[in-house]
C-alpha cells in the first residue's frame, strides 16, 4: 500500500509517499481500506514539530479517516468486512491515517450514516469530537443558552455552531470577513467581523464560551462568559488565567480531544438526521499532502481531505 512518510521534521515538503506493506489487524482491531482522509492543523503542527505528539520522525501523521472494513481480528462483534465506517483511531497515539490502509480499535469507529460520502465523514472526527466533547459533555449547552464560538469558520469552530444549534442554543461566532457569510449559513444567530471589531465590546453576556486560541485569548473569552458559564479551551492556558475564571465563577476547562465511540456515534445520529454536516472547500490527492498543509496556512473554511 501507499503510505505518506516524513524522515524530518519541517515544513510540508517533508511529506513523501512510500510504498509499504499492509498492517495486519490485531484482537479487537480492524483495517480499514481508507476512501478519504481528514487533514486537521494537529497534522501540520505535528509534522513541523511544534506539537511532539509522534516523538522523533519517521512516522505518519493523521488520525481522521472513512472507507470501508476489509479484515477484521479476533474477538471484534459489531463491524464486519464491507461495512463503512469513520473515525479517529489511536489519538493521540500514532494512527497512520495518511495512507491506503489503516488498522484501528473497532470500538473507536462507527458506521458511516447512508448518504454521507467518505469525503465528509472523513472531515468529522477529530473537529467533531472536539467540538461535542466541549459542548455536550463538558458544558451541556441547553436551549436557554448563549454560546460564543470563535473562529466560526474553521474546522471545530463550523461543526460547533452546529452542534451548539442541534441543542437549541443561540449561536454567536467571530470570523474573518470572507467567512461571514458561511458562518451565517452553518447556523451563528450573529456573525462577529474580528478584523474590525473586538468581540468583547460587541457580544452580550454567554453562558459558553469555545476558545481555539488559548494563551491571553482567554483573558477576553472569560470576560465575556457570565459567572457560572463555561469557556473551553481547546489549548493549552497559564495560571493567571485559572485565577482570573476563579474571581469571575467561570470554569475554566482545557478540551483535550478523545476518541469515544459513544460520542462518536452521537456526532453520526445528528449527521443522519441533517442537523450536522462538515464543509469541505477542497480535496487534494494523498501524493499532494504537502499542499494540503501549506494551504491549511492560508485559512481554510472547514475542512480539507486527502484521498487516497
Amino acid at each position: 500500500m501507499r503510505i505518506v512518510i516524513q524522515n524530518t521534521l519541517g515544513g510540508p515538503e517533508v511529506l513523501e509517499v512510500v510504498e509499504t506493506s499492509s498492517p495486519v489487524p490485531g484482537p479487537g482491531e480492524v483495517r480499514v481500506t481508507v476512501g478519504a482522509i481528514g487533514v486537521n492543523p494537529v497534522d501540520a503542527a505535528v509534522r513541523a514539530g511544534h506539537f511532539p505528539l509522534l516523538g522523533e520522525p519517521p512516522f505518519t501523521v493523521g488520525w481522521d479517516v472513512a472507507g470501508h472494513v476489509d479484515a477484521v481480528g479476533e474477538g471484534v462483534t459489531g463491524l464486519a468486512v464491507g461495512d463503512r465506517v469513520f473515525g479517529m483511531p489511536h489519538f493521540p497515539s500514532s494512527a497512520a491515517a495518511y495512507a491506503e490502509q489503516v488498522v484501528a480499535p473497532a470500538d473507536e469507529l462507527v458506521k458511516t450514516p447512508d448518504g454521507t460520502d467518505d469525503v465528509h465523514a472523513a472531515a468529522l472526527p477529530l473537529a467533531a469530537l472536539t467540538a461535542y466533547q466541549a459542548l455536550v459533555e463538558v458544558a451541556d449547552v441547553r436551549a436557554d443558552q448563549r454560546v460564543l464560538v470563535q473562529a466560526g469558520g474553521g474546522g471545530v469552530g463550523h461543526l460547533a455552531i452546529q452542534i451548539a444549534k442541534a441543542r437549541g442554543a443561540e449561536v454567536v461566532a467571530t470570523a474573518s470577513p470572507a467567512k461571514i457569510e458561511a458562518v451565517t449559513r452553518f447556523g451563528a444567530d450573529q456573525v462577529v467581523d474580528y478584523t474590525s471589531a473586538d468581540f468583547t465590546e460587541v457580544v452580550a453576556p454567554v453562558d459558553v464560551t469555545i476558545d481555539p486560541f488559548g494563551g491571553d485569548n482567554i483573558i477576553r473569552s472569560l470576560a465575556v462568559t457570565r459567572s457560572g458559564g463555561v469557556v473551553a479551551s481547546l489549548l493549552d492556558f497559564d495560571d493567571a488565567a485559572a485565577a482570573t475564571a476563579a474571581e469571575r465563577g467561570v470554569r475554566l476547562v482545557r478540551i483535550g480531544v478523545v476518541p469515544n465511540r459513544e460520542s462518536l456515534k452521537a456526532i453520526a445520529d445528528l449527521v443522519a438526521d441533517g442537523r450536522l454536516s462538515a464543509h469541505v472547500p477542497a480535496t487534494f490527492p494523498i501524493e499532494k499532502a504537502g499542499d494540503a498543509h501549506a494551504e491549511l496556512a492560508n485559512g481554510v473554511l472547514g475542512k480539507l481531505v486527502l484521498l487516497p
